[in-house]
C-alpha cells in the first residue's frame, strides 16, 4: 500500500494571500487609479489567474466603483421613518404615490442609421448623434399596485408642478386621501404651490431627506424607463420622444408590478450611521 501522502502544497501562501489584498484595498499603483490584474500580478510576483482568483474569493472589484452621498439633513431620522412608515404600513382608504420630475430628457436621433443585430453581430450605432430637443417625464408611482401618472413637458418650474398635481387630482377618486412622496426641490414648495395645497387638504406631502433620493421609489420606474426604452433608441423630434414615453406607461399601466419596499427605518439608520462613522474617521486622519 502506498503511504498517506501530504496534500499539495499550495502554491500562494497564505501570507502571499493576505498581501495581495492589503495592497489591493490600501495602496494604488503609481501610474492607475486603480488595480488591473496584469498591474497586480507584476507588483506581488504571481499570475493574473491567481490575482483573478484571490480578487473573486475575497469579494474584490477594483475595476468597480460606486457613488454614494450621505444626507445632512437634520432631520434624516424623522422624515426616513415617515416615508419607510408609508411604504410599510399605508394609511387606510388613501393612496400613497411615489413623485418626481425625470428633466432634460434629450430627443436624440443617430446621424446616420444602425444595423440590427444578426447572428454573429451585435446591433450597431452611431457614436454621435444630433440633439432635437427636451422633455421632462413628471411622473407619481402608486406604491401599492405600481401604476404610474405620468405628464411630459417642457420644463419643470412650479407652474408645470401645480398643472401635474391637478393631474393627479382629476386621476384618483375623491374620496382617498393623497400622500405623495417627493424630494426637496425649490418647485415642490412654492408659495403658490402651498397655497394650491391648502385647498385641496386631501393632499399631504411627505418630503425626502436631501441626498437621499433612493429612498424615492418612483426612481426604480424611471430607471426601467431609460434602460428598456429610451437608452438605445432614436428620436427625430420632441413628440417623437413624448409619443413613446406615453405608450411605455400606458403598457406598463397595462400589467403593473410595484416594487416592494422590504427594508425598515431602523436597519438603514444603523447603516448609514456605520457609514457615517467611517466616513468621519478617514477625514480625520
Amino acid at each position: 500500500h502506498d503511504q498517506t501522502r501530504p496534500g499539495r502544497k499550495p502554491k500562494i501562501s497564505a501570507r502571499k494571500v493576505k498581501a495581495i489584498v492589503a495592497l489591493t484595498t490600501q495602496q494604488r499603483p503609481d501610474n492607475a487609479t486603480h488595480w488591473s490584474t496584469r498591474s497586480m500580478a507584476a507588483a506581488s510576483g504571481v499570475s493574473e489567474a491567481s490575482v483573478r482568483r484571490i480578487w473573486h474569493e475575497h469579494g474584490l472589484k477594483p475595476h468597480r466603483v460606486e457613488t454614494f452621498k450621505l444626507s445632512n439633513d437634520k432631520h434624516f431620522a424623522e422624515k426616513l421613518e415617515d416615508i419607510v412608515g408609508l411604504y410599510l404600513d399605508p394609511p387606510e382608504h388613501a393612496l400613497v404615490f411615489s413623485c418626481d420630475e425625470k428633466s432634460q430628457i434629450q430627443a436624440l436621433d443617430r446621424t446616420q442609421p444602425g444595423l440590427p443585430m444578426k447572428r454573429g453581430r451585435s446591433q450597431t450605432m452611431t457614436h454621435d448623434y444630433k440633439r432635437n430637443g427636451v422633455t421632462t417625464l413628471f411622473a407619481a408611482m402608486n406604491t401599492l399596485d405600481g401604476s404610474v401618472i405620468g405628464h411630459c413637458q417642457t420644463k419643470h418650474r412650479h407652474q408645470e408642478w401645480l398643472s401635474f398635481l391637478r393631474k393627479i387630482d382629476r386621476s384618483t377618486p375623491k374620496d382617498k386621501e393623497l400622500h405623495l412622496i417627493a424630494d426637496n426641490y425649490a418647485t415642490h414648495k412654492h408659495p403658490e404651490v402651498k397655497a394650491w395645497l391648502a385647498k385641496h387638504p386631501r393632499f399631504r406631502m411627505h418630503f425626502t431627506p436631501t441626498s437621499a433620493s433612493w429612498l424615492n421609489m418612483v426612481e426604480r420606474f424611471f430607471r426601467d424607463l431609460s434602460e428598456n426604452q429610451l437608452r438605445r433608441a432614436a428620436f427625430r423630434s420632441v413628440p417623437e420622444l413624448v409619443s413613446t414615453i406615453e405608450r411605455y406607461i400606458e403598457k406598463h399601466n397595462g400589467d403593473p408590478k410595484p416594487f416592494i419596499w422590504t427594508a425598515k427605518a431602523s436597519d438603514i439608520l444603523t447603516k448609514v450611521t456605520r457609514a457615517r462613522a467611517k466616513l468621519n474617521k478617514m477625514q480625520s486622519v
